[in-house]
């Protein structure tokens, strides 16, 4: 029975989610400001668990783990999450309890266990977040703004209670050999106090969650894409938790006034679409507007403006439409404005000198090595630029044929193929050689445990008597087990079934959409960490070589560490596997491609082509659309002195669905001249 919440904690959290790319940060931000200053004795803090933080970016300020104040009007504190921080400072904390537990349970030694521990595990980003909230309910904040990871792992993070409390069940079954062998031999063992101690955090943390006071908003966009998984995230929070409520949606960068441009008339239309879907979906939560003023809202008082904008439906101020000479003026941030003229006014860029002198139309590009992986920020267009890239192929090798498969645990393929995909590689937009799948690891991992359920009935036998005990709590521990879904499991799973691809015919081509960034990242590393994990394995297995179940277990690990080690080698080799990289024309994209690709270049990755998606390629339109055309040209050019091969694919008048919309996007892409 979880207890009140408020018996623990004064904070209350408000929990903002989306879709990436939707202005997630920056409308949680906004509303972190708004509200310090609405109430201005009451304490903020302002929460990133996004592993691929952007926090930073958009306050043009410096910070990390520890919470800063802000110099703001009320009291707002402002901290990014640093996951592999929260992990090691809890194992050293709780290290030997967790070990004493699993030795007890286990047929393997307390050294043994220590070096599995020791090894780095994948999917940590949603343990870390679990571990910083629990941190947070005893402090001095009033309320605590969370700007969450994309959606797919945001839902992951809500159900990440209910997956620690399944593993706190696995320790029981460990202390259970301790509870058997007494009740045996006539004697009594209390519950153990560390498994009691970590029951009340995970209570507590659920609680926070749940709790009356706390609240969830979901920020969209009036893009069909967006608006269609905002819809399927609805049924999928409240899968991890059937009380889960969006309490507000806030409709993000909507033209909020008819208009004689064009280009804003249509998003216009688009936006008042756009709220009669929220209202119909969202019956019963409040809505609220952002109207996009065509440039990024960076710095804290036009993110405070915004706030006032947004929540209390105050006019949008002019002083907000910033030209890119004042973005990072003061902060040590990228420099976007290098080669940009200077005028009276600070430096600037020259209206249209875009589309007279940088670009050239070109061919769109085949794939040109067996694998190919699609990584950006969330919310640039992945998924587009993935099955143009997947689509464009099979007509342009007629011998070849392709495979797409989405790894993120929010696909989008369906919309994008304006077709169901499921779980298994099949034929999309009428085309037998293009084949396309979504790829779902926690399903995946259940029809292993209940493989691998099936195996250990057969080979862990035994009564609960003498030394078959042993043998006994084994089998149980180890099932029990099996009923825990890792927090690793897209990472580890996304690994086998790329290697699961690559097993086709040599004349396959395999696109992989990926999770966005950070937690592509994590996948990237991902056969790295198994191989170091199997190598532990294998040597701790080395020692129990008598048992039947050590060595059968010991030759299926080195079966896969071998499948995994090539996997490995083919990430590495730009024959054999390209990185794309998609971004947008926009600041925060630009400063998390930099980041992006310094750390691709760390795990000596073979890096591809550039894709800068959504670009406006019309010089005419609106002051909107004017300075949305500065801003983008201020980005190339920063993108231009980084990046070696470039493609620009224009902005579409509508969303990029089906195979008359991908054949006519695959005939427009420009390369800089």
């Amino acid at each position: 029975m979880i207890r009140s919440v408020r018996e623990w904690a004064v904070a209350r959290f408000t929990f903002f989610v989306g879709k990436g790319g939707v202005g997630k940060t920056t409308v949680s931000s906004a509303y972190a400001l708004h509200q310090a200053a609405k109430r201005p004795s009451r304490p903020v803090l302002l929460l990133s668990t996004d592993p691929a933080h952007s926090l930073a970016d958009i306050l043009q300020t410096k910070f990390g783990d520890v919470s800063k104040r802000l110099p703001v009007p009320g009291r707002l504190w402002v901290r990014q999450l640093d996951a592999e921080k929260q992990i090691n400072s809890f194992l050293k904390t709780e290290r030997e309890e967790i070990l004493a537990l699993l030795n007890r349970g286990s047929l393997f030694t307390g050294d043994e266990l220590a070096s599995l521990l020791d090894t780095n595990l994948p999917g940590m980003a949603e343990v870390a977040a679990l571990l910083g909230i629990h941190e947070l309910l005893d402090s001095k904040f009033d309320e605590i703004v969370v700007d969450t990871a994309p959606m797919g792992h945001a839902v992951r993070l809500f159900q990440m209670p209910q997956h620690f409390a399944r593993f706190l069940d696995v320790l029981e079954a460990a202390a259970s050999r301790d509870v058997v062998l007494a009740r045996h031999f006539g004697g009594r063992v209390p519950r153990e106090p560390a498994v009691e101690r970590w029951s009340r955090m995970v209570d507590r943390v659920e609680g926070a969650l749940s709790m009356e006071g706390s609240k969830l908003v979901l920020v969209t966009t009036p893009e069909l894409f967006s608006l269609n998984q905002a819809a399927r995230s609805a049924a999928s929070f409240q899968d991890a938790r059937p009380q889960n409520r969006f309490a507000a949606v806030v409709l993000n960068r909507v033209v909020a006034n008819q208009t004689n441009c064009p280009r804003c008339q249509r998003r216009w239309k688009q936006g008042q679409s756009a709220r009669r879907f929220i209202r119909k979906h969202f019956r019963d939560a409040e809505l609220f507007w952002g109207d996009d003023p065509g440039c990024p809202i960076l710095g804290v008082e036009a993110l405070r403006c915004f706030g006032a904008h947004v929540f209390e439906g105050k006019r949008l101020p002019s002083s907000i439409r910033a030209k890119p000479a004042k973005v990072g003026r003061g902060a040590k941030a990228p420099n976007y404005f290098g080669q940009l003229e200077r005028g009276p006014e600070g430096p600037h860029y020259p209206e249209n000198r875009l589309l007279s002198q940088s670009f050239a139309q070109a061919a769109w590009p085949p794939l040109i090595s067996p694998l190919t992986l699609t990584l950006g920020k969330g919310g640039v267009g992945k998924t587009t630029i993935s099955a143009a890239l997947a689509y464009h192929h099979c007509k342009f090798a007629a011998s070849e044929s392709v495979s797409i498969c989405s790894i993120d645990p929010a696909p989008s393929l369906d919309d994008v193929f304006a077709a169901e995909v499921g779980g298994t590689l099949r034929p999309v937009l009428g085309d037998r050689k293009l084949r396309a799948a979504e790829f779902d690891a926690i399903a995946e991992f259940q029809q292993w445990a209940e493989q691998l359920r099936t195996k250990l009935d057969q080979a862990m036998t035994g009564e609960e008597r003498g030394i078959h005990v042993d043998l006994s709590l084994d089998r149980k521990f180890l099932l029990a087990l099996l009923d825990v879904v890792p927090p690793g499991v897209d990472e580890i799973f996304a690994t086998f079934g790329i290697l699961d691809l690559l097993k086709e015919d040599g004349r396959e081509r395999v696109v992989i959409d990926m999770a966005p960034t950070a937690h592509a990242l994590e996948v990237l590393r991902t056969p790295d960490r198994l191989l170091a994990w199997a190598r532990v394995l294998l040597k701790t297995l080395a020692a129990h070589r008598t048992l039947p179940l050590a060595r059968d277990a010991g030759v299926e690990i080195a079966k896969l560490s071998q499948r995994v080690w090539e996997l490995s080698s083919i990430l590495r080799d730009n024959k054999r596997c390209q990185i794309v990289i998609v971004t947008l024309a926009e600041p925060l994209p630009d400063y998390e491609t930099r980041r992006l690709r310094e750390a691709l270049r760390e795990l000596r990755a073979p890096l591809g082509a550039v894709f800068v998606n959504r670009v406006l390629m019309d010089g005419k339109g609106c002051r909107r659309c004017t300075l949305v055309r500065e801003w983008q040209a201020a980005s190339l050019a920063s993108l231009r002195k980084q990046s070696g091969e470039i493609y620009v694919a224009p902005e579409f008048e509508t969303a990029i669905a089906g195979a008359t919309a991908l054949d006519k996007f695959t005939r427009r892409i420009w390369r800089p001249a």
